[in-house]
């Protein structure tokens, strides 16, 4: 029986926290705390909550499943459970994800240098693809090139960027705005939960178990084994680097006052920190988060894709790179207005799926009670959906004042009631 040497579970776990920290994850903390300002801290205590909770409960999930999403929700039964792992496949994939990380890194690093021109973006997303294509080609390889060479880069980036927050502060704390003035712990609970990383969990889960595998493990319980400490090692990174995040961005408001986003206060703060190589040092960094997490996605969804459609995986990467390419230059804005609403819409149901399958052994026939409120959820999420996409004044006035609305939960207390009453007649009919 194989073990895995300790310098390759250490950069196992390395590997996993550099899939989850893309260029969104370090833009986001910053403005939720110039906001939340003397509230800093409990926004942030309800962000960490969603934004590494959820994420690291969904590999310790997938690694009891082989890393596949479609046995995580085979309660729903098959067509569902199909088509749930394709949507959240494609969404996190090359529909928005992947694209987006080209876009995100090419407008924050790149774009004061080259000009914001169709043009420019072009050349840009040629060649960050073709470096993802090129380690995405070789999956067995993902550990070397990712967990011991591109990872240890993007953490070295984070230390210095995270070590310089508390060591070179900013300017004072303002007075907490808007919604965390009297709520900035169900804010950051929100906000966290808005970051996405559930559903890039669900996808990263098989890259993790390749990884494992491997190096020649193939024992069901080692392979969960050292995905959950690949999971604690990530989360443990994630906190860190949010808390100095979040140090970074409340005393931002004296060099960024107002900032509309986190892109800016960074900005401003390495120009603070570093001066003007500040701006060639956050290229560098975000040019190799948003590198890390596209080749993590590419060979995910590759490897999904050529199981269920038996086409290999090398024909798989191109098609998903070339995809990528083009939706990419589509620009950051249609991008995000697109993707939104989807993503609110399938987001409810996945975690639904996630949550309910640590319960399963507590029903006698899990998909009696599954299936319903995964139903429920996607049922609520698409309202969530249509709403962010601008349609609430067509919907009924009862849709539109459901309680934690404003907090895009609106799907969480109906689910609730349905696993309340499914888990009853579960119970009952045995």
């Amino acid at each position: 029986m194989t073990n895995l040497r300790t310098r390759d579970i250490v950069a196992l776990g390395f590997m996993t926290f550099a899939l989850f920290i893309g260029a969104g994850n370090i833009i986001f903390p910053p403005i939720v705390a110039q906001q939340a300002g003397e509230h800093v801290w409990l926004a942030a205590f309800g962000f960490l909550i969603t934004a590494v909770g959820l994420p690291v409960l969904t590999i310790v999930a997938l690694s009891r499943v082989e890393g596949s999403i479609q046995i995580l929700s085979s309660p729903l039964g098959k067509a569902a459970s199909i088509l749930l792992t394709v949507v959240c496949y494609l969404a996190v994939g090359p529909l928005f994800a992947t694209p987006r990380t080209a876009t995100v890194s090419y407008e924050i690093g790149f774009s004061s240098y080259f000009g914001t021109s169709s043009n420019s973006l072009m050349i840009y997303s040629i060649i960050y693809f073709a470096f993802v294509t090129i380690v995405s080609l070789y999956p067995n390889k993902i550990l070397d090139t990712v967990g011991y060479f591109l990872s240890p880069l993007k953490i070295l980036g984070l230390v210095i960027l995270g070590v310089s927050a508390f060591f070179i502060p900013a300017g004072v704390i303002p007075p907490a705005v808007g919604n965390y003035v009297v709520s900035p712990v169900s804010e950051g609970i929100v906000n966290g939960y808005l970051t996405m990383d559930t559903l890039g969990a669900l996808v990263f889960g098989i890259v993790i178990v390749k990884a494992i595998t491997s190096r020649g493990v193939t024992d069901t319980k080692l392979i969960t084994k050292y995905a959950v400490i690949a999971s604690i090692i990530s989360g443990i990174g994630l906190t860190l680097v949010y808390i100095s995040l979040f140090k970074l961005g409340m005393s931002s408001h004296d060099i960024a006052p107002n900032a509309t986003n986190g892109a800016v206060i960074l900005h401003a703060y390495v120009q603070h920190a570093f001066g003007d190589m500040g701006a060639y040092f956050l290229s560098a960094m975000i040019f190799v988060a948003c590198m890390v997490t596209a080749i993590g996605l590419t060979c995910a969804c590759a490897e999904y894709f050529s199981k269920l459609t038996k086409i290999p995986y090398k024909v798989f990467v191109l098609i998903l790179v070339g995809f990528s390419l083009l939706i990419s230059n589509l620009g950051l804005t249609k991008l995000i207005a697109v993707s939104v609403p989807v993503l609110s819409a399938i987001y409810p149901p996945a975690i639904t799926v996630i949550l309910l399958s640590f319960c399963s052994k507590f029903f006698h026939q899990p998909s009696r009670v599954i299936a319903p409120v995964t139903a429920v959820a996607f049922a609520f999420g698409i309202i969530d959906g249509l709403k962010v996409a601008g349609f609430s004044e067509s919907l009924p006035a009862v849709l539109q004042n459901l309680p934690l609305n404003e907090q895009n939960l609106a799907w969480l207390i109906p689910s609730v009631i349905v696993l309340i009453i499914a888990a009853a007649i579960d119970k009952v009919k045995k």
